[in-house]
């Protein structure tokens, strides 16, 4: 890692802000498609993202949706 750039920290996050962190360099709504295909694409992670109070509609994944898709997808 370089010397300027911080860890990744497990918290909620707005979905445009993770999809850039996956993908750095893409335009936010090619991140945001791009993530939302690889969660598709999983149907457990898929699944297990949107078995709780969260929605697919809503801007943020949370706390435990950001575990999730750490465990699935690795770190950004």
């Amino acid at each position: 890692m370089p010397a300027d750039e911080a860890p990744f920290a497990i918290r909620p996050y707005l979905k445009v802000d993770l999809a850039r962190l996956y993908s750095p360099g893409l335009a936010d709504r090619t991140a945001m498609n791009r993530l939302n295909r690889w969660i598709r694409h999983n149907r457990e992670l898929h699944d297990r993202l949107y078995s709780g109070r969260e929605g697919k509609n809503d801007i943020c994944f949370s706390l435990r949706q950001v575990r999730l898709l750490v465990e699935y997808l690795g770190e950004p």
